[in-house]
């Protein structure tokens, strides 16, 4: 199902956010001052957090849920406290150990099992909801679609994900990022207009039983992401 273009990108991905990137990242997803762009970012992150979750009933007791690019933990331990058996898996050993480090003691009726790896892996089994948040703004629409049919082949009730979709100010951003010396560069961001991927997703042969719900964009400063709801009709 996977793709030389998704294993090339997700290999980038690996060194990017495993070894480039681990100590801005720590600080980001923490409580420690951050400069104003980064304020921004935390902020837009915080944002989709909740929309995401909100998507979710509030009772997940007895559902099986899957945080596909889990970074440090922090949408898995909410999950937790609404009673989700949680799977948490992310690219990054590094930031996994992270989250298990910001683990609290008391999550409620849930638990959390944290693992490093590829989040399409079948060994990790079934799910009644997956939630990639962030974690497929670097892939090509096409790519993302073969990630969905993934998910769905594996999963229940619904997947929700995000997306960087394709405006002129993030397209800027893309644009100036490639002017950084290219070791500072983080893997490219792949802009994907909305009602393409609508109708790749509709057109796909694995996502016959699934269609785009709820979605909402999300812009504060230099964060900018969409999210999207799939469910079956």
């Amino acid at each position: 199902m996977t793709t030389s273009s998704y294993q090339l990108r997700r290999s980038q991905l690996l060194t990017y956010f495993d070894r480039t990137a681990v100590d801005a990242w720590a600080r980001l997803t923490s409580d420690a001052p951050v400069s104003g762009i980064r304020a921004t970012v935390r902020a837009g992150r915080d944002e989709m957090r909740k929309t995401l979750l909100d998507w979710l009933p509030q009772d997940l007791s007895g559902c099986r849920l899957l945080d596909a690019g889990c970074g440090t933990g922090a949408l898995s331990i909410e999950a937790a406290k609404r009673g989700a058996d949680v799977l948490a898996i992310d690219l990054s050993p590094t930031l996994v150990g992270l989250a298990r480090e910001r683990l609290p003691t008391d999550l409620g009726p849930g638990r959390i099992t944290f693992t490093s790896g590829d989040m399409l892996d079948p060994a990790l089994g079934r799910f009644d909801f997956v939630v990639a948040m962030d974690s497929l703004i670097h892939y090509t629409a096409q790519d993302i679609v073969r990630v969905l049919s993934g998910f769905a082949e594996r999963t229940t009730a619904a997947v929700v994900f995000t997306f960087a979709p394709k405006t002129p100010a993030l397209a800027a951003m893309h644009a100036v990022g490639k002017f950084f010396p290219k070791g500072d560069r983080a893997p490219a961001i792949e802009p994907v207009a909305e009602q393409q991927l609508r109708r790749l997703i509709v057109d796909a042969h694995d996502l016959v039983e699934w269609m785009p719900a709820r979605t909402r964009r999300v812009a504060s400063g230099f964060y900018t992401s969409q999210a999207m709801e799939l469910r079956r009709p």
